[in-house]
């Protein structure tokens, strides 16, 4: 058996969602793969995701970075927050580290795969084992501009003991050892994609603002009240209206209403973002300007016909059928590529 330690960023579920897809792609190619997933904020989310892999998968609660920290009722960073709890994480880091190279010992890893903690790199060193990043991007670069020089460099420390990185679609990283890659996502099942076109009388937009991310004057978007359009949200969004579904708590694999959707408006958070551009449904970009990651991320998706950016006050009183009608006529549609990052993993650790 050879087993994996795969450290999963903490911010969000995106990673989280992107991960499961190449965990379960990587099992289903390699009978003698055993994941260790190292995680906290949505552990309970992959817990239930990849349950009927049984045995072959554990589980190891321990929070593996900072991620933003926001604006209250914004979608903007926090700088100062940021920098603070950024200092306290970088200064426990390498007693982590050594704690998190204890707890492995007992699985005999034989490479520590990273989406994309910088905890994995120094705990990869401590095991004596390669460690492969996986992302679009790092935290050395998401923080450039919002954090002080000196944690940037701790950061870039830890990232530089990469053996390897797979640079996914946006990327504007420079690693030694870069593979660049393109977008995956978690697969669909059409018979699912079907009957949740068939369960709204509408033009469907599904709109995920982020499981982090709570916006107080969201209630109240004129685009709610749209005689064309259905709109799903995710479960952390309490919109009332009766234009608007809540996804229920308990149903994992949203990419299917991702894929039913007619359009879908977000972040540019890259999880979701790559299920539409697989799935080939047009993408409306809430800017953020201050992220580098969305920066990059936005960009790939605008460059490569998937998406259009708009502004928060854009977005107040956009034309919705004039958009979806301006993608209908012109779907982009990117190939998924998690087959092809799993046989790069899996061929690498066969080296």
């Amino acid at each position: 058996m050879k087993t994996l330690a795969y450290y999963i960023s903490d911010y969000g579920y995106g990673h989280a969602s992107r991960s499961i897809a190449l965990i379960r792609e990587l099992l289903g190619k390699d009978k003698d793969i055993v994941v260790v997933i190292c995680h906290s904020y949505a552990l309970d989310f992959m817990k239930s995701s990849l349950s009927e892999h049984g045995d072959r998968v554990f589980f190891h609660y321990v929070r593996t970075d900072v991620g933003y920290v926001l604006r209250k009722d914004s979608l903007e960073v926090d700088s100062e927050e940021l920098e603070k709890e950024l200092r306290t994480y970088v200064m426990k880091l390498p007693a982590l580290a050594v704690e998190e190279a204890d707890y492995l010992r007992s699985f005999n890893v034989s490479a520590i795969l990273s989406d994309i903690s910088p905890v994995a790199m120094e705990t990869a060193e401590q095991l004596g084992v390669p460690v492969i990043g996986v992302s679009n991007f790092t935290w050395y670069t998401a923080y450039q501009g919002m954090v002080s020089e000196e944690c940037l460099t701790s950061l870039r420390h830890y990232y530089e003991k990469m053996d390897c990185f797979i640079a996914l679609a946006g990327s504007d990283e420079h690693w030694d050892n870069q593979i660049n890659a393109g977008f995956y996502a978690r697969h669909v099942n059409e018979e699912t994609v079907q009957k949740i076109k068939q369960s709204f009388n509408k033009k469907l937009i599904f709109m995920p603002i982020g499981m982090k991310i709570e916006l107080g004057s969201i209630n109240e978007l004129p685009i709610w009240d749209h005689p064309q359009f259905s709109f799903v949200v995710s479960h952390n969004m309490n919109i009332e209206h009766p234009n608007v579904t809540q996804i229920q708590e308990n149903d994992n694999e949203v990419q299917h209403y991702v894929a039913a959707a007619d359009l879908v408006i977000s972040k540019a958070g890259w999880g979701t973002a790559a299920e539409a551009a697989v799935a080939g449904t047009p993408l409306l970009l809430i800017e953020r300007n201050a992220f580098t990651e969305d920066r990059n991320t936005t960009k790939a998706l605008v460059n490569g016909g998937f998406a259009k950016s708009v502004s928060w006050e854009e977005l107040q009183h956009i034309d919705l059928l004039q958009e979806y009608e301006r993608f209908s006529n012109n779907r982009a549609v990117a190939p998924n590529e998690v087959s092809t990052i799993a046989n790069t993993i899996l061929d690498y650790i066969a080296k």
